[in-house]
């Protein structure tokens, strides 16, 4: 009990993240028992039932001693999981530590990653044309929305109905009506997908949107809070003051738009549901029925001339009744009547109930698609069929093409023709999208009328696509990257990428759509679809997207693990790894890239296991283990020249060269990194030949030649800006402000870093800018920004152990407390810098001794020796 004790003082509870089965939740659950001391399951149920009387947990529900210890055993299908969670908070009872086990839980099921994807926009949908009825409707939202400009209160306006009756259309008809009469200063729309018919794509999670929604906002990615109820604060304090109109479409529940509330005045919300709304605060509630029978005729009179009407002067009104004055089912039909010539308005009322007897069907919506269905000619039919199994929210014609086997011009004519027919909605120019009841009739036909191998093969032709589009764009974009050697693209059909600005354009349009294919593939049998996805595009997500770089990445650990994969699992996690490190989360980026390194080992594969050494030897440098990251290079060097990999060999180079420069060693230093250099233009590397630009600027910065640092960074800046690598120029802008710096002039450089840091989560590069803005204000005189700056990098360093910049922290908080004239924190502060710098065996300790035996002068000298180090204290 006492070794358990002090483990658990010394050692951080195991990690519930990387679990993805039921069988690792049992193992972490059973480390987690010996961690807090190893309890006996009669003392962990008696915690349980304890806690449970004291929220008022009925008796009948109380834990059992046999149904605890189920929870520890391994071969479960299944797990309580307020029981786990009980047990976790009985363990170990951190309010942030059990919210890990409930996301882990979630994970594990499936569930969060896809409530996670979520699309979110700032501006909206385009207008319905030839929006008719909803009159009464439309002069109560209208009031609605005046009144709240005019007494200030919050407007939550809850439009409910059925599906079809054509919530969407009139929330999108009444909010451009109302931003048209007084524009918003913004806008938030965002579909909840909360009926949904495929179960893969559950309702959003509203703490994915609210994620969403703070960046349209301007937060930055690593500002926006963890927890949800963190997130709500945040959200509506940005709120505050704004005219900011938010559309909340397609709620499940009123628990879901709860948290997505403004909640402040002048931001009024328009909410669609098929469910009730009244538990909403301040909802006004707006039930939209069916059309009346003048609404129906309305719409079925619109569209072009009039129709003939034939002999039954009743025929519209019949045509409305068989439609159930449904709204979607009346669009659908008034399409095919415009497309349908020589035919009168009695005849299609005739044929609707011609088609009413002989399928016998009482929903009117059925009926409507059924009619509309039957008449598209059988390759449209199968089409609109395979579109349905579609994973992503939206699509073009290249992606249908691939999916359907035939040409995009062909497959362009088939969307046009759906879309005019009202069975398509355009999400975007030249994007397509499937209303949720066309979706689940589309995949109902589909089940009923395509043979299983045949639906495989059609979303087989589309994953193919999707590889082999993604590994031709990283090829543009990345001509010399891994990707080239490690993804193969499946030989799938190609988009047209005929440059830089194509690829990424390509990949920036279809990023959701990737995430949503990998997910799929991942999840229905696709395994090696999803690993080439990884493979193929780490070095773009990289790039400043690690929120998608994560669940790609992760679904590729799952996916090769579940099929035996050894190499693709060794991939995706020094992929994840190579992620959480740039996240600054350096626990589970170590064990991912161990692991990653032992299955390369496992399978032979040298370039593998020199690539997670790599990056096993950044979070050593980030960490200021320096001659550790040394020794991981030069290992990973030995591998890569092993193997014959030149651009894996440029790369450990490279790195090579940032650590001897953070160690003082400039001469060697500069000889790896040109080496570096030579080799990446040699292969075509550009996004490692700006990186090396980057790195021999930092090293002429520090040896004092600051013109060829200027060039070296200018050109360095440019690539990255070119490439589109959103972190590579984060990093050279940072080294730009450091140039300025040194120098004594003002620039904005260490700024604009810090936006690019915030907004990819890049916490090491943040607490970077933080410093070099501080530095940057102590060296003009303001001394009071230059505090403010190094104690919010500070707060970062200490959470992230990031001992480098943390000296660096130290030794800036030194120089402003000295110049403010408070001497004892001066030197307490300067005592820290020279311990770590010390350990760190930094040159930079000698400097910081020469400032220390200054300050035991009694400050003699103390501005020469200021102004004597400037430039290596700012570097």
């Amino acid at each position: 009990m006492t070794e358990s004790l002090s483990i658990r003082s010394g050692v951080a509870p195991p990690d519930p993240g990387p679990a993805d089965s039921l069988d690792e939740v049992a193992q972490r659950l059973r480390m987690l028992k010996v961690w807090a001391g190893d309890p006996s399951y009669d003392t962990i149920k008696n915690r349980i039932n304890a806690a449970g009387k004291a929220t008022g947990r009925p008796g009948g529900v109380m834990a059992r001693r046999t149904t605890v210890a189920d929870c520890f055993k391994g071969g479960r299908r299944r797990l309580n999981t307020d029981l786990v969670i009980a047990v976790v908070e009985a363990l170990h009872p951190d309010v942030g530590y059990v919210a890990q086990w409930r996301q882990a839980l979630r994970v594990v099921g499936g569930e969060a990653r896809a409530a996670a994807q979520v699309r979110v926009q700032d501006n909206l949908p385009q207008d319905l044309a030839g929006f008719v009825g909803r009159t009464a409707p439309l002069n109560r939202l209208r009031r609605e929305l005046r009144k709240g400009d005019l007494d200030g209160g919050p407007v939550v306006l809850a439009i409910q109905g059925m599906a079809g009756v054509g919530k969407t259309q009139l929330a999108i008809h009444a909010a451009h009506a109302a931003h048209r009469r007084k524009p918003f200063d913004r806008i938030l729309f965002v579909n909840l997908r909360g009926f949904h018919p495929d179960p893969g794509q559950p309702p959003a999670d509203p703490a994915s949107v609210l994620e969403g929604f703070l960046r349209l906002l301007g937060v930055a990615g690593q500002q926006i809070p963890y927890d949800l109820p963190a997130r709500v604060a945040a959200y509506r304090r940005l709120l505050v003051g704004t005219r900011t109109l938010v559309v909340l479409d397609n709620a499940s529940d009123a628990e879901q738009a709860r948290p997505l509330l403004p909640d402040t005045a002048g931001c009024p919300v328009l909410i669609t549901s098929r469910r009730d709304l009244s538990e909403l605060p301040h909802a006004t509630r707006l039930t939209v029925d069916l059309f009346t029978p003048d609404e129906s005729a309305a719409l079925l009179a619109g569209g072009g001339s009039p129709l003939p009407g034939g002999a039954d002067p009743n025929a519209v009104a019949r045509i409305a009744q068989r439609c159930g004055h449904l709204p979607l089912a009346l669009g659908l039909v008034n399409a095919h009547l415009r497309s349908t010539s020589g035919w009168t308005l009695t005849d299609h009322a005739d044929r609707l109930d011609e088609r009413h007897h002989q399928r016998r069907l009482d929903v009117s919506v059925e009926l409507a698609f059924d009619l509309s269905y039957r008449e598209l000619p059988t390759d449209r039919r199968r089409l609109l069929r395979f579109v349905a199994a579609h994973p992503g929210d939206d699509f073009d014609a290249q992606a249908i093409a691939a999916l359907n086997g035939i040409c995009p011009s062909d497959a362009e004519v088939h969307l046009h023709h759906l879309h005019r027919d009202h069975l398509l909605q355009q999400a975007a120019p030249g994007r397509y999208a499937l209303h949720d009841l066309i979706r689940a009739y589309a995949v109902s036909r589909c089940g009923d009328e395509d043979p299983p191998p045949e639906r495989r093969a059609a979303l087989t032709r589309l994953f193919d696509y999707y590889v082999a589009t993604a590994a031709a764009a990283m090829d543009v974009l990345y001509p010399a990257g891994s990707h080239r050697n490690e993804a193969s693209s499946g030989g799938g059909p190609v988009a047209v990428l005929l440059d830089s600005d194509t690829a990424r354009d390509w990949l920036d349009t279809e990023r959701p759509a990737l995430v949503a294919v990998a997910a799929y593939t991942a999840a229905h049998g696709w395994p090696s679809h999803t690993t080439r996805l990884s493979t193929s595009l780490f070095q773009y997500l990289h790039g400043g997207y690690p929120t998608d770089a994560l669940a790609i990445h992760e679904h590729a650990r799952i996916a090769a693990r579940r099929a035996g994969d050894s190499a693709g699992q060794a991939h995706a996690s020094t992929s994840l790894g190579a992620t959480y490190a740039q996240l600054g989360r350096y626990g589970p980026a170590t064990e991912h890239l161990q692991q990653g390194r032992t299955l390369f080992r496992r399978v032979g594969d040298q370039v593998g296991e020199a690539r997670a050494l790599v990056n096993l030897g950044v979070i050593e440098s980030q960490l200021g283990r320096n001659r550790s990251a040394a020794t991981s290079y030069g290992l990973a060097l030995a591998l890569f020249r092993q193997a014959g990999h030149q651009a894996g060999e440029a790369h450990a180079l490279n790195n090579l060269g940032e650590v001897e420069a953070q160690l003082g060693q400039y001469g060697l230093a500069a000889e790896h990194v040109k080496r570096s250099l030579i080799l990446f233009q040699r292969i075509g590397g550009r996004t490692g030949e700006a990186w090396t630009l980057n790195t021999l600027g930092d090293i002429e910065i520090r040896l004092g030649r600051h013109r060829a640092a200027g060039i070296h960074l200018e050109r360095a800046l440019a690539m990255y800006r070119q490439l589109g690598n959103h972190t590579g120029a984060a990093w050279t802008l940072n080294s730009l402000g450091t140039l300025h710096t040194s120098l004594g002039q003002i620039s904005c450089h260490h700024q604009q870093s810090l936006d690019i840091f915030r907004e990819t989560g890049e916490r090491y590069g943040e607490a970077s800018a933080l410093n070099g803005i501080a530095e940057a204000a102590r060296v003009t005189g303001n001394v009071a920004d230059a505090l403010a700056h190094h104690n919010a990098a500070h707060t970062i360093v200490v959470e992230i152990g990031a001992y480098h910049e943390h000296a660096r922290t130290h030794a800036g908080l030194g120089h402003t407390h000295r110049a403010l004239g408070a001497p004892t924190s001066a030197r307490d502060h300067f005592q820290r810098a020279l311990t770590l710098y010390t350990d760190l065996d930094m040159p930079e300790a000698e400097d910081i001794r020469a400032h220390l035996t200054a300050l035991d002068s009694n400050g003699v000298g103390y501005a020469t020796v200021q102004l004597l180090t400037c430039t290596l204290s700012c570097s």
